[in-house]
């Protein structure tokens, strides 16, 4: 099987990404904290990857680029979205779990709630692990986070104070894409797996999907799975979100990313980013060199890497130099957004459809 395997960075000058709400133990109720780790060495901000995968379908919603995002329903407490990744692309790629309940006050209000019209029926809990998994993006080094305090004062009598909390990062994540997975959906009975019910194995048998019997799974046509997968990550070069934008307007775009397509899930590109003694992002040559030998026969195309001009310009110019030896030959160094193009166009290419069987 064939994974595309990345990591990117993202520069938070001053920013407020992801946060968790009135900080506990203050005496003052109004001070926003930011989600951090604490350990011996110090705090790392941090970014949950439930909050990236949010920006990510947002983005891909704007975008432009034909993405299609389940509808979501609300029921009581719980929300999901349609759970059939035969219609919608983001069932297919970030997963789902469905659970619809039996009691007969719930089957009551969700037939006589007017937005449920063209809802996939449901006759069963069905599950689907995404293909797409992302880590949480994690401060490179520890840092001191900052609290500013603001004031409230346009309103007539006393000012009202209030504190935000915000840092200065370079935040790190790895992601990985199952290629084998993505456009591809079982009907077995285990966790995970039964990604179908009845409903949605007569779909995939009146839309003629292709049967894998010995797998128990359906699987779309190879141009609409290759479709999907190259929005996603034509999505991922414009990747916009995140908290406080008001306040700190940080571009949340990758300013670094490596991306290659590997054999197998495990991440071969994770430890060649890492922090110098003074906590600034430092490229580990020997720790790339390293990767590119030992996974040299894992990595079945080339190695993208998109690094923005202006960012650590004296670190880009190690991996300019290193791309020039032999060891180096298989990396392509551009912007992100055309490394995002290159990758998307290798999974285009006719010859390279054995990545998503």
């Amino acid at each position: 099987m064939a994974f595309v395997t990345g990591l990117i960075l993202i520069d938070a000058p001053a920013s407020a990404l992801n946060n968790q709400g009135n900080v506990q133990g203050r005496l003052e109720h109004n001070v926003v904290g930011v989600k951090a780790i604490r350990t011996k060495e110090g705090t790392y901000p941090y970014v949950s990857a439930q909050a990236f995968r949010y920006w990510l379908r947002t983005t891909l919603e704007g975008s432009g680029l034909g993405w299609k995002s389940a509808p979501i329903y609300r029921e009581e407490k719980v929300a999901y979205t349609d759970a059939n990744p035969i219609e919608w692309w983001d069932d297919d790629l970030f997963g789902y779990m469905r659970a619809p309940s039996k009691k007969a006050s719930a089957k009551e209000k969700r037939d006589m709630d007017q937005s449920r019209t063209g809802e996939t029926p449901t006759t069963d809990t069905i599950t689907r692990s995404a293909p797409f998994r992302v880590s949480t993006l994690v401060s490179i080094s520890p840092v001191t986070i900052t609290e500013d305090w603001e004031v409230m004062s346009r309103q007539e009598g006393d000012p009202v104070p209030y504190s935000n909390q915000f840092y200065r990062a370079t935040l790190k994540g790895l992601l990985s894409l199952d290629l084998h997975s993505a456009g591809t959906f079982w009907y077995r009975n285990k966790t995970g797996f039964r990604n179908l019910d009845e409903v949605r194995v007569g779909q995939a048998k009146e839309k003629d999907l292709v049967e894998l019997q010995e797998d128990k799974a359906f699987r779309l046509p190879i141009h609409e799975r290759v479709r999907r997968v190259s929005t996603l990550f034509e999505g991922m070069s414009l990747l916009d979100g995140g908290a406080k934008q008001t306040l700190h307007y940080t571009d949340v775009s990758p300013v670094l990313v490596v991306m290659a397509v590997t054999k197998g899930g495990n991440h071969a590109f994770g430890h060649i980013v890492g922090a110098n003694g003074r906590g600034l992002p430092e490229l580990k040559i020997d720790a790339l060199k390293e990767a590119l030998t030992v996974f040299h026969d894992d990595i079945l195309s080339n190695v993208y890497v998109g690094w923005v001009r202006g960012y650590l310009d004296d670190e880009r110019s190690k991996l300019d130099a290193f791309a020039l030896t032999p060891d180096g030959q298989r990396l392509k160094i551009s912007h992100p957004r055309q490394a995002f193009s290159g990758l998307v166009d290798d999974l285009r290419m006719a010859e390279n459809v054995d990545w998503l069987q």
